[in-house]
């Protein structure tokens, strides 16, 4: 088991770590708001895992696959659901990105724990990847397959929640030594806009 175990582990923090819509995501958001908010945020995005492990555990991930239309159509959700996003932080005046790092109220970390979560399941690239990823590490075909890919996607969602973390308290620091002036929350704004489109660009291709 352990033989499976960690390469599986070490592959899965070395995916993590490339550059992706998830970390992008989050090194942004905690420039913004601080660590609180890329940690909240980062838990959503894990917690979205939990539902691509259901996917490829059942063998809906198959279906997925197989149908063109709903795999795009899943995608073309995900990509609109960010340019709404992208279009909420357009319409928002440049002062109320001025970074608030004390406190993170319930309904604002609930509304970033959702966005990371919706991100996350809306991205069909991940279960098609979990698909062709988890089965070579399954030790025992024999035994519990769900109980086998469960415990995988377990792994990969700790290791991805702990990457995330460290993303976010190092992008904290970074911000506080670059965002010192009002000039620096208009580029926040335009810079999340950014994230925004590009990540969703990223889905489609």
């Amino acid at each position: 088991m352990l033989e499976q175990l960690i390469p599986f582990l070490i592959a899965s923090i070395l995916l993590t770590l490339s550059p992706g819509p998830d970390i992008i995501y989050v090194l942004s958001q905690s420039l913004v708001g601080g660590y609180k908010k890329g940690m909240v945020i980062a838990l959503g995005l894990v917690s979205g895992i939990l539902i691509h492990t259901s996917l490829v555990a059942f063998g809906v991930s198959l279906i997925i696959k197989n149908s063109e239309p709903l795999f795009w159509s899943i995608k073309i959700a995900g990509a609109l659901y960010l340019f709404y996003l992208a279009y909420i932080v357009y319409s928002s005046p440049p002062q109320s990105f001025a970074p608030d790092k004390n406190e993170v109220s319930k309904t604002l970390a609930f509304s970033d724990f959702k966005t990371g979560f919706i991100m996350n399941i809306l991205n069909p690239k991940v279960t098609i990847f979990f698909l062709a990823f988890f089965p070579g590490f399954l030790w025992d075909t024999e035994k519990d397959l769900i109980f086998q890919f469960y415990t995988l996607g377990g792994l990969f969602m700790l290791q991805a929640f702990i990457v995330f973390s460290l993303v976010a308290v190092l992008s904290d620091q970074l911000s506080g030594m670059l965002f010192k002036t009002s000039r620096s929350y208009s580029f926040l704004k335009w810079f999340q806009i950014f994230t925004f489109v590009a990540i969703a660009i990223l889905i489609l291709l």
